[in-house]
């Protein structure tokens, strides 16, 4: 099947529609101000598009995805960054974020135009360990904060160039404590005005996607504490072949845009956090009886980071697509 027409006629592919918009993971670590409040802010590098990310499908389906990331950083000795109510430096994260989000297209093509909504529910397993002892070592398991996306609306420019717009909605309704390391939630609202871009080369089965947004916090009414816009670029590059592999590289840029402001961002300067990372990937696309289903593995390795923890991020997504 010519690979510019697979979203119109194979509902199989349809399982990974606009994953990179909508169910982005939720989670990333920062340092200092400019960097997010409590060293948690919301992207992982790398992690926020998936294939397809710019093609909403005009099929009428619900489409449902179990997504586990597992991330491992540290904020060297010399970074400091507001945490726990104070001021601190020298921290190792190991965090496990998992997440269930269902994702309804529309069945509606207007002028070109097709729709799809999201909503995603999160659980986190949070550790976070002190360099050198200044704060007591911490760890939970807890909801993290809700996100929804109501609309996603996605336009075929041609049949292998398309887009999606959407604004994603973050809501502080995880586990949230202002004296506490181990935090799932942000107490934040958080909104991210987002889009993505899909090319397809079907002459040589390649895919090339991209995915940019810039997430915009509310203040933390707890702490008075309030984060500087946040960048995040992504970008994946896939080459298909037989039996419904493929296999590719995907990489992200993380970039504060501006100083944070109140609270203890006035005790620890304004550095601007920032990260850029790279990794492999693979994706499978078949069917188990006859639902059609879709699973993808990455690794994503933190090589240039100033102001942030630094690591490295595994994420594994299995989804299908119900009728």
């Amino acid at each position: 099947m010519n690979e510019s027409r697979a979203w119109f006629n194979g509902r199989s592919l349809a399982a990974q529609v606009s994953v990179g918009v909508l169910a982005a993971a939720g989670m990333a670590f920062s340092s200092q101000v400019g960097a997010t409040e409590t060293g948690i802010g919301r992207p992982i590098t790398g992690m926020q598009i998936a294939p397809y990310a710019g093609i909403v499908p005009p099929t009428d389906d619900w489409i449902v995805s179990v997504t586990s990331i597992y991330y491992e950083g540290s904020l060297g000795a010399t970074k400091t960054l507001p945490i726990a109510g104070k001021v601190t430096a020298g921290l190792d994260y190991h965090i496990s974020y998992d997440i269930v989000n269902a994702i309804k297209t529309w069945g509606i093509t207007a002028g070109g135009w097709n729709f799809a909504s999201s909503f995603g529910v999160p659980l986190q397993y949070t550790s976070v360990s002190s360099f050198h002892g200044l704060l007591p070592n911490d760890h939970a398991t807890q909801f993290a904060d809700i996100f929804f996306t109501p609309v996603v609306a996605g336009y075929h420019l041609t049949k292998t160039d398309h887009i999606a717009l959407s604004v994603q909605i973050y809501a502080p309704t995880g586990a949230y404590n202002s004296d506490r390391l181990a935090n799932a939630g942000q107490n934040t609202w958080t909104f991210t005005p987002t889009f993505a871009y899909t090319k397809l080369l079907p002459q040589e089965n390649i895919e090339l996607s991209l995915n940019y947004g810039v997430e915009f916090y509310t203040t933390n009414n707890q702490t008075q504490y309030h984060n500087a816009p946040v960048s995040v670029l992504d970008l994946l590059a896939l080459k298909r072949f037989g039996a419904g592999w493929g296999a590719g590289v995907v990489g992200g840029y993380i970039q504060q845009l501006g100083h944070d402001t109140g609270g203890l961002a006035d005790l620890v300067g304004g550095a601007q956090g920032h990260s850029v990372g790279i990794g492999p990937m693979v994706t499978w696309n078949g069917k188990i009886s006859k639902t059609p289903v879709g699973a993808t593995l990455r690794w994503v390795n933190e090589f240039d980071v100033s102001n942030r923890p630094k690591g490295n991020a595994v994420e594994l997504s299995v989804n299908a697509t119900f009728q």
